[in-house]
């Protein structure tokens, strides 16, 4: 190989330009704020909480929309900021929205289990928005983690609800293809990490997410390099790093059951997942459904999202493959422009 040191020189003084331009920006940078969109607390139990988005005018869509995220990580991404909210753009087009908080759970909050949640947490605030608005359904949304818990609560409550949206949510754990999340996920000793620590602290499952593609820790270092001069550019890189880094724990019981009964076992899309002392039967998910998927998705393959289709007793269910990644269905320019208002539009059709 041959060395310039002209050309390393000149590359290395550039470098140093831009870290010191960056320096100067983020100087600049007095508070990095996520989830600004006006809403208000309405309903809370224990580390659960439930907000009610503000609307200046009246909803085109009365029959109210529950939205529940992924416990994995905070809400906030469906909020990032005013041009990249899938929260605001629903808003926009005519929804009244709800969403859970699932709050930051314990060591005290061990032993909460996924029934907890679902019966518990999920019903008694769908039952909270029922009675506050005068209905006897609404409509729900799920996310990634939030979306098979949506999937498993529309199966035991259907009466309950008007429609079903889930976006990137895994259903069938068994075809996981190259993807490690779930070859890891079939073959971690759930049991022992859960008798020795309780509630798994969020960093802990958030290491195991970097290792599904490490490059990308290095590349997306080195890429903001040539953004540090550009206030917004920064700005939008620090919101979501705020995001990322916001990690709650995972009670330990509802952890355990996740793993073992979804991801290892794969009930749930088998009929076999046992609720307390009943059986999740999708057939019983008969209210129109809209499921959402990425078709560059690396962390929930489409694989694991689709089969569902025929699983549930819905007649009215359709497909919605979203071009681009994970991620890109809550942030993305065309979740702004495309996702959103096709959402919106499905559920109003079905008010």
């Amino acid at each position: 190989m041959n060395w310039n040191p002209a050309a390393l020189a000149e590359e290395l003084t550039a470098t140093t330009e831009k870290l010191a331009k960056g320096y100067e920006t983020l100087q600049n940078i007095e508070e990095v704020e996520v989830a600004t969109t006006p809403k208000e607390l309405v309903w809370q139990r224990d580390h659960v909480s439930m907000y009610h988005y503000t609307r200046d005018s009246k909803p085109k869509c009365t029959t109210p929309v529950l939205v529940s995220f992924a416990m994995l990580n905070r809400h906030d991404v469906l909020d990032l900021q005013p041009d990249r909210s899938l929260m605001k753009k629903l808003l926009d087009e005519g929804l009244d929205i709800y969403i859970m908080d699932w709050g930051y759970p314990t060591k005290a909050d061990r032993y909460l289990t996924m029934e907890d949640y679902i019966d518990g947490y999920m019903n008694d605030a769908v039952d909270f928005v029922r009675k506050s608005n005068g209905v006897e359904k609404i409509h729900k949304m799920g996310i990634c983690q939030g979306g098979t818990y949506s999937m498993i609560y529309a199966s035991l409550y259907p009466e309950k609800l008007a429609s079903l949206t889930t976006y990137v949510a895994p259903f069938d754990f068994e075809p996981g293809g190259n993807c490690m999340l779930y070859t890891w996920a079939k073959y971690i000793d759930v049991d022992a990490m859960v008798d020795a620590v309780g509630t798994i602290p969020g960093d802990m499952i958030d290491s195991a997410f970097g290792m599904l593609k490490p490059s990308m820790n290095i590349s997306k270092y080195l890429g903001v390099l040539d953004s540090l001069s550009d206030e917004k550019k920064i700005m939008n890189f620090l919101r979501m790093e705020k995001w990322k880094g916001d990690l709650p724990s995972m009670p330990g019981e509802m952890y355990r059951k996740y793993i073992k009964d979804l991801f290892r076992d794969n009930l749930l899309i088998k009929g076999e997942l046992k609720m307390g002392d009943r059986t999740v039967d999708l057939k019983n998910m008969t209210v129109p459904y809209l499921n959402v998927y990425a078709t560059d998705d690396t962390i929930i393959p489409n694989e694991s999202t689709l089969p569902v289709m025929k699983a549930i007793g819905s007649k009215d269910k359709q497909e919605y493959a979203f071009p681009g990644g994970h991620i890109g269905v809550f942030v993305g320019g065309k979740s702004q422009k495309e996702l959103g208002p096709a959402v919106a539009k499905w559920v109003i059709e079905r008010c």
